[in-house]
């Protein structure tokens, strides 16, 4: 892994060059939202495959500029949510409690405006241009808060995978270097761990007592 200082400067690059990428991924989102307060509720197949797509643009940002670590670890991680996600029951996404819920908002708020690394732009563009899909923390943010709006999708797996991404890169950015916002997501992946063990799935409970 590069050291800190190729690390930041690398983050630096991607999200002031790839703003116009950042622009996308906000209408994209904002679209998303919009459908759901519409009572949109698309089955966990297609939530599941939806939110492994900012994954992917991250590692591919992470790999066109050097950084190998990012880029294999984010590839695995979209692969990954991609094949749970595509095999989870196709049953239309329920709105997480109401507390779980107000988290998963608090997340996705953050990553729309995360204010790390976008620099010497106009004020405006840091309302859409934010690197989201861009960098780690602020797409983990994103998507672990979509996770916590729609329930943990009722899927261990998922969950897991996502608090283990998201516990490594939270508190790697907070202690290592220096963005002591990643701790949001730390407190994200913390939330979505006690709903993974609350709402246990019935097939999961089945098979422990088999």
């Amino acid at each position: 892994m590069p050291g800190p200082a190729t690390i930041l400067e690398g983050l630096r690059a991607i999200a002031n060059d790839a703003v116009t990428v950042a622009v996308v991924w906000h209408a994209v989102v904002a679209a998303a939202g919009v459908a759901l307060l519409f009572a949109w509720r698309p089955s966990r197949p297609i939530a599941g495959a939806l939110l492994s797509a900012p994954v992917a643009t991250v590692s591919a940002f992470a790999f066109g500029y050097g950084n190998l670590f990012n880029g294999i670890a984010f590839g695995i991680l979209a692969l990954a949510l991609f094949e749970v996600g595509t095999r989870m029951p196709a049953h239309p996404v329920q709105r997480g409690g109401a507390g779980m819920a107000a988290v998963g908002v608090f997340m996705i708020g953050v990553a729309w405006l995360y204010p790390h690394f976008l620099e010497t732009r106009a004020s405006a563009i840091y309302l859409v241009g934010a690197p989201m899909g861009l960098i780690p923390c602020p797409t983990l943010s994103l998507v672990i808060g979509f996770t916590l709006l729609g329930g943990g999708f009722e899927s261990r797996a998922w969950n897991l995978i996502l608090v283990a991404a998201g516990l490594f890169y939270g508190v790697f950015g907070a202690a290592r270097l220096g963005v002591g916002l990643d701790l949001v997501v730390v407190a994200g992946s913390l939330c979505l761990l006690v709903l993974s063990w609350k709402r246990r799935p019935l097939a999961d409970a089945i098979a422990g007592h088999a």
